[in-house]
C-alpha cells in the first residue's frame, strides 16, 4: 500500500512520520501526476487559502475532483477538511467540493484559543487524544456523511466519513497516537 501525502504546504512531514511508524510506503505529492502511483491521499492541515491556491496552481484541482468521483480515498486534516468541503461559511477559499459538508473555518476562534481533547470516534477502540488548532468544524451535512464524531462546544462534527472520503476538524499526526493513521489505511484497503 502506498500512500501519498500532499506537500505544498502544511504540517506534510508529521503524517509521513505517522505512515512510515504504521509501516506504509508513503511519497510526497507536489505535481498531479505523482497521483497515478499511490492508492491514497492525505491533504494536510496548514493554510486552506495557501493550500488551495497551490492546488490550483498545480493543477491538481481536477485530477483529485476526478479520482475522488471514483472512490480514490483521501483524508483531510484540519485545513485539509476545509479544502474537501462542498461549502464553507466563509468566502474562501474555493473548496474542492468532494464531500457533502458546510465546514466553517476556526470555529474554535485563533491560535491561542488552541486545545486537546479526549474524543470517542466510532471505529477507533478507547479515547483519541485530538488536538484542535484554529480548527474548522462541520456545520451543514447531508445524509451520505457519517458522522464519526462530534463535541459540543461549539457543537458540531469533527470527524465525518463519505464513502472512502475522510475529514477531521482535528491533527492526529501531532500525536503519538497512529490510530486514525490505521483507520484511513484501512479505507485504502477496502
Amino acid at each position: 500500500m502506498h500512500i501519498g501525502v500532499l506537500a505544498l504546504q502544511g504540517d506534510y512531514a508529521e503524517h509521513i512520520n505517522m505512515l512510515h511508524s504504521n509501516n506504509a510506503d508513503v511519497s510526497e505529492i507536489r505535481l498531479p501526476s505523482q497521483l497515478n502511483d499511490v492508492d491514497g491521499l492525505i491533504i494536510p492541515g496548514g493554510e486552506s487559502t495557501t493550500i488551495v491556491q497551490l492546488i490550483d496552481i498545480y493543477d491538481f484541482r481536477t485530477k483529485l475532483v476526478e479520482m475522488a468521483s471514483q472512490g480514490f480515498p483521501i483524508w483531510g486534516t484540519c485545513a485539509g477538511m476545509i479544502v474537501m468541503a462542498k461549502e464553507l461559511t466563509d468566502h474562501r477559499p474555493d473548496p474542492l467540493n468532494l464531500m457533502n459538508i458546510k465546514v466553517s473555518r476556526n470555529a474554535f476562534g485563533r491560535q491561542i484559543d488552541s486545545f486537546e481533547e479526549d474524543l470517542s470516534i466510532k471505529g477507533i477502540e478507547g479515547k483519541f487524544p485530538a488536538v484542535f488548532i484554529r480548527a474548522p468544524i462541520v456545520v451543514e451535512n447531508d445524509t451520505s456523511v457519517d458522522i464519526l464524531c462530534s463535541i459540543d462546544n461549539p457543537a458540531g462534527p469533527v470527524a465525518v466519513q463519505q464513502g472512502k472520503l475522510l475529514a477531521t476538524s482535528f491533527h492526529p499526526e501531532l500525536t503519538n497516537d497512529s490510530r486514525m493513521h490505521e483507520y484511513f489505511l484501512s479505507i485504502v484497503k477496502m
